[in-house]
């Protein structure tokens, strides 16, 4: 261990389960994977072969025969696809595993290019013949909804050829990228005081007491990205590339616009939610980390400092079943029906929390498909942070088995929804502790750090996607150096985290380990809809929880089949009323109010 610091500093017994995949298969040796993906490929043979080119003469029950079958479809994949992704996080430096892993992508690949045609004759369909089936159809209205989110991207869509181009390429254009950062990323070893840590560890070291500590682990992490930032920029300037030279031809008119397209959320709300951000940092952020500097007695902030512990915050490491214990508790106190749901996940081994090199250094929590149920990665070391990532991926767990009722085709959410109850999870398990905690300085504390974490979510991701927006428009006109890359980085972290840092130069490279660039641009502006959001909801709550929790889990047993403003219409709250974003800000600004109230003159 590093100085009694490092992590780890719990004892394995503490630091949590590995999961069991068992619930989807054996191993990877399992006949059942092979039986299922030739009993999938046969049957998108079949329906290829008996349905292509006649969707228009179906009437209102033959089509959704056709769409059931094809939803049973995504079941069946999708459960061999899950069982090899989750395989791959939990170990990516294992060769044979990330063979597999790349194999079953390909097979999957297959298959679904025989299904394509599916959405694609969907689309054609004239409107009026199309409203007739569903309303002849009972079978036909169920699926509605996610009729109705394919056909939002009919004007986007190309031919039949080039989107089975796109498809098929798929593997060995975007994906093969991705999986480069990943391996890239995993295998990458820190030094630090004569050891080699994972990147889960150095950059846990980040929120270490010894400020010394800090300095040397962000040294580490700034030498190790630079060592490996042309490959970095690489990646990055070819997926955004990638993404535009698609766009293009979809003729989307921005680079954000599909992902609000496929949000479900309109390009104005989105605006309004970044803009009222940008426009709250000074309120926000910049104020709350010059509080931060005199209360650790610094004139200035160094990066290294942004997540470090407060003064009076003691570095105590709960123990796995602590963590279980308190979030449990907090989402029994609001509902037993939830806290049942979260139990499985804790006594059916569906949680990977150990540390180990190679495994995935984030946290999520993966839905699998409907017919199983979802499992929950994380890297816990016992901060309490921890146990809020905790809370955070188990309200998607939540999330995801009230709404598999939906089906494979709708029980997924648009990300601007998928973080509700995520977040509001965090939210209980905070004022959980918070209403635990009697000791003046304790309570100072926990109001701080959720204060941090509420400017990560909502400040952070603005500041991402702002450099996202601006490396994809810089990136039409020519190639990004690193150079580039890193100057687009340190302005927007710059504005957005204010001039109580001093940026030191080696914190340029700190873009090139934010995954969320890589998978899925612009995901990141998701966390804070969802954060602003929740805010409004939970303030709802607050002022009358009568009657509130059965409106909340319908909301979750939604899943994908209801629309943002459908879902929140019940709470009274309009996303699109522009005072929407000010209240979930202002809830965070209250939480700074009361937190310089009660610092102590020092301060």
């Amino acid at each position: 261990m590093v100085t009694g610091e490092a992590p780890g500093s719990l004892a394995p017994a503490e630091q949590g389960p590995a999961w069991s995949l068992g619930d989807l298969y054996a191993s990877p040796e399992d006949p059942r994977i092979e039986a299922d993906l030739l009993a999938a490929d046969h049957e998108a043979g079949e329906l290829e072969a008996t349905y292509k080119g006649r969707l228009p003469e179906l009437d209102g029950d033959g089509l959704a025969a056709l769409l059931e079958r094809y939803e049973a479809l995504e079941d069946r994949i999708g459960r061999v696809a899950s069982y090899a992704q989750l395989l791959f996080a939990a170990n990516r430096d294992d060769a044979e595993i990330g063979r597999f892993y790349q194999g079953i992508q390909e097979r999957v690949t297959a298959i679904g290019t025989k299904l394509l045609f599916v959405t694609l004759e969907l689309n054609k369909l004239d409107d009026a013949p199309l409203a007739e089936k569903i309303e002849a159809s009972n079978r036909l209205r169920r699926l509605e909804p996610w009729i109705e989110v394919v056909r939002s991207f009919r004007p986007h869509q190309l031919s039949d050829e080039v989107e089975r181009t796109l498809h098929e390429k798929h593997v060995t254009g975007r994906s093969a990228w991705v999986r480069l950062f990943d391996e890239t990323m995993a295998g990458l070893r820190f030094p630090l005081d004569g050891k080699e840590l994972t990147s889960a560890e150095i950059f846990d070291l980040l929120s270490a007491k010894d400020r010394s500590l800090r300095e040397r682990a962000a040294s580490s992490i700034s030498g190790v990205l630079e060592k490996n930032i042309r490959l970095f920029s690489r990646i990055m300037n070819t997926l955004v590339k990638d993404k535009q030279i698609e766009d293009d031809w979809r003729k989307f008119p921005r680079p954000i616009s599909s992902r609000n397209l496929a949000n479900q959320v309109e390009d104005e709300v989105v605006d309004a939610l970044i803009s009222a951000v940008r426009a709250a940092y000074p309120r926000i952020s910049h104020r709350y980390y010059t509080l931060k500097a005199r209360w650790l007695g610094l004139d200035r902030l160094e990066f290294w400092d942004r997540n470090a512990p407060l003064p009076e915050d003691v570095d105590t490491r709960r123990p796995w079943s602590e963590a279980r214990g308190i979030v449990l508790d907090a989402y029994r106190r609001f509902s037993p029906t939830l806290a049942d749901i979260l139990t499985r996940f804790f006594e059916g081994s569906w949680i990977d929390a150990q540390l180990r090199p190679g495994k995935d250094s984030g946290a999520f929590c993966h839905p699998t498909v409907p017919s199983v149920h979802p499992y929950v990665l994380m890297n816990y070391q016992g901060r309490n942070r921890d146990v809020m990532t905790l809370a955070h991926e188990l309200g998607h767990g939540v999330h995801q088995v009230l709404a598999a009722r939906q089906g494979p085709l709708m029980a997924s959410t648009p990300l601007t929804l998928a973080e509700t109850a995520s977040v509001f999870g965090e939210q209980l398990t905070f004022q959980a502790l918070l209403a635990e905690e009697t000791d003046p300085a304790r309570r100072r504390v926990l109001l701080a750090a959720k204060i941090e974490d509420k400017i990560n979510t909502v400040v952070r991701q603005i500041a991402f996607c702002e450099f996202e927006r601006q490396v994809h428009d810089a990136r039409k006109a020519a190639e990004l150096t690193t150079d580039d890359l890193c100057r687009i980085w340190m302005g927007v972290q710059t504005e957005s985290l204010g001039p109580a840092f001093r940026f030191r130069d080696d914190y340029r490279f700190y873009w090139s380990y934010i995954p969320h660039f890589i998978h899925v641009p612009f995901y990141v502006y998701a966390y804070a809809f969802g954060d602003c959001l929740v805010s409004s909801l939970y303030a709802v709550y607050e002022e009358n929880p009568e009657g509130f929790e059965p409106r909340y889990l319908d909301l979750l047993r939604a899943g994908g089949t209801l629309r943002h403003k459908e879902l929140l219409a019940p709470f009274g709250l309009d996303a699109s009323d522009p005072g929407f974003w000010a209240k979930g800000l202002g809830l965070l600004e209250g939480l700074i109010d009361q937190l310089e109230a009660t610092l102590p003159e020092r301060a």
